[in-house]
C-alpha cells in the first residue's frame, strides 16, 4: 500500500527535531514528505550548527535553530529527540520541562531511573512521551500480529530471536565509538528491535536471565579509508549477549545479539502449537513472512496492512494523531521502560548469575486498523 498523498481532517503537529546526524536524514524525509499533512517540521537544531542548516536545506525546513531557541518556540508542540543515546534522558526531560511532547529514538535511557524521571516528568505536565522503534508498526510485523491473534500458529509458546552484526574495526561511521559503548552495544542499540516485536507479539516479560560477554577489550581500526585508521579504540560495554526470556503469556524466548564478528545476520520465529511462524527483520518495515504447518507445508503470505517501506518515524505521527484525537500511541514511553527493563535485566542477570524478575509490565500496543487509506493510521482521520 502506497504511504503517500491525500488529506486529513486533523489540524497539523508542529514538529522541533534535535539532532541532524545520520539517522535525521530518514526521519526528515519521511516527515517531510511522507507524513506531511499531519506533521510540520518547523526547526532543526544541532550542536553542530553547519549540520542543522544542512539539514534545512536539503529538506525545505524554515529554521535551523539553536537548541535552546528551537524549546522556546511556543508554535512547536513535539520534539523529536535523534541525539545520541548518552543524551536522550537529559533532552527528553528538557522538551518536558519546555511544555513539548517528546519522541525519542532508542534507547529509551540508560538506567531505570533516568526512564522514570522522564515518565514522571512527562505525567506530571500532561505531555506524551514516545520511543523507538516504530517498525512494529510496518506491514510486516503487523501481518504477524494479525495471524497470531487470529490463530493461524494455534498458541505461541516459543520465539528465537538472532541479530548478529559486524564490530566497528571499519571505523566509517561518524560516531564509530558510540558503537562501542553502552548505548551502542548490541542490547541497546540493535535488540530493542527484536525485544519490541517480541512484546508486541507475545506480549509483557516477567523475567530474564542471560550472559552478557565480550572477546576484546579494544578495537584496531583496520579501514585505510577511515579517517581513524590504525587507532586502536577501548570496547566499554559487552559485545556478545545471549538471553532467556519468560513472558507472562507463558511463552519463552531466546535471544542472540553481537556485534563481533562481520556482516548482517537477522532472524527471528515465533512457534506455536499449529504452526512455526517466520518474522520478517525487526530492524525492518518488511519482509519475507511463511508460516510451516504440522503436515510440512510451508506456505509464505502476503502483507494484510501497509508501510512495508522505510517508514521511520511512524511512530512519531502515530503519537501526533494520538495528541489531536486522545487515543493511545503505540510506540509509547512505557513500552520503551519495559524493553529497558528487559536489556538491563540481561545485564544483571549475568553479572548476578540468576533470573532477574522484573518490575515493569505493560499491555501490547494495539494493531494499526485494516484497510488504512495512504498514510492514515487511523480509519477516520
Amino acid at each position: 500500500m502506497p504511504i503517500g498523498g491525500g488529506g486529513t481532517n486533523l489540524r497539523k503537529v508542529k514538529v522541533g527535531v534535535i539532532g541532524a546526524g545520520m539517522i535525521s536524514s530518514i526521519y526528515l524525509k519521511n516527515a517531510t514528505q511522507t507524513f506531511d499533512d499531519i506533521l510540520e517540521v518547523k526547526a532543526v537544531a544541532d550542536l553542530v550548527p553547519a549540520l542543522a542548516a544542512q539539514r534545512a536545506e536539503q529538506y525545505g525546513i524554515p529554521n535551523a535553530w539553536s537548541v535552546d531557541e528551537l524549546l522556546a518556540d511556543p508554535e512547536i508542540e513535539l520534539v523529536l529527540n535523534l541525539t545520541a543515546p548518552s543524551a536522550h534522558a537529559a533532552v527528553n526531560l528538557q522538551a518536558l520541562r519546555a511544555g513539548k511532547h517528546v519522541y525519542t529514538e532508542k534507547p529509551f535511557a540508560l538506567t531505570r531511573e533516568d526512564a522514570d524521571e522522564v515518565l514522571s516528568a512527562a505525567d506530571a505536565a500532561g505531555l506524551l512521551v514516545g520511543c523507538a522503534p516504530d517498525t512494529f508498526l510496518g506491514a510486516g510485523l503487523q501481518t504477524c500480529r494479525k495471524l497470531i491473534d487470529e490463530g493461524w500458529i494455534g498458541t505461541p509458546y516459543g520465539a528465537n530471536g538472532t541479530i548478529i552484526m559486524g564490530n566497528a574495526s571499519g571505523g566509517m561511521h561518524p560516531n564509530f565509538r558510540n558503537f562501542l559503548k553502552l548505548g551502542g552495544d548490541p542490547v541497546m542499540d540493535m535488540a530493542p528491535y527484536y525485544l519490541t516485536a517480541l512484546v508486541f507479539l507475545l506480549g509483557p516479560v516477567r523475567r530474564v536471565t542471560g550472559t552478557a560477554q565480550q572477546l576484546r577489550q579494544e578495537v584496531r581500526i583496520l579501514n585505510p579509508k577511515s579517517p581513524s585508521f590504525g587507532m586502536t579504540v577501548p570496547i566499554e560495554a559487552p559485545t556478545n549477549v545471549s538471553a532467556a526470556l519468560d513472558f507472562h503469556s507463558g511463552a519463552t524466548a531466546g535471544l542472540q545479539a553481537a556485534k563481533e564478528s562481520f556482516g548482517y545476520f537477522p532472524r527471528l520465529e515465533i512457534f506455536g502449537t499449529e504452526g512455526n511462524l517466520t518474522v520478517p527483520d525487526p530492524n525492518f518495515f518488511g519482509g519475507r513472512i511463511a508460516i510451516q504447518f504440522p503436515n510440512g507445508e510451508t506456505k509464505e503470505l502476503p502483507y494484510s496492512h501497509g508501510f512495508a517501506e522505510d517508514s521511520r518515524g511512524i511512530g512519531l505521527v502515530d503519537m501526533a494523531v494520538a495528541i489531536r484525537t486522545g487515543r493511545p500511541h503505540r510506540a509509547s514511553g512505557r513500552l520503551a521502560r519495559h524493553v529497558l527493563d528487559i536489556s538491563l535485566g540481561i545485564f544483571e542477570a549475568s553479572a548476578e548469575g540468576r533470573h532477574v524478575a522484573l518490575g515493569s509490565t505493560v499491555d501490547r500496543p494495539a494493531p494499526l486498523p485494516l484497510g488504512l487509506k495512504y498514510n492514515r493510521l487511523d480509519s477516520d482521520e
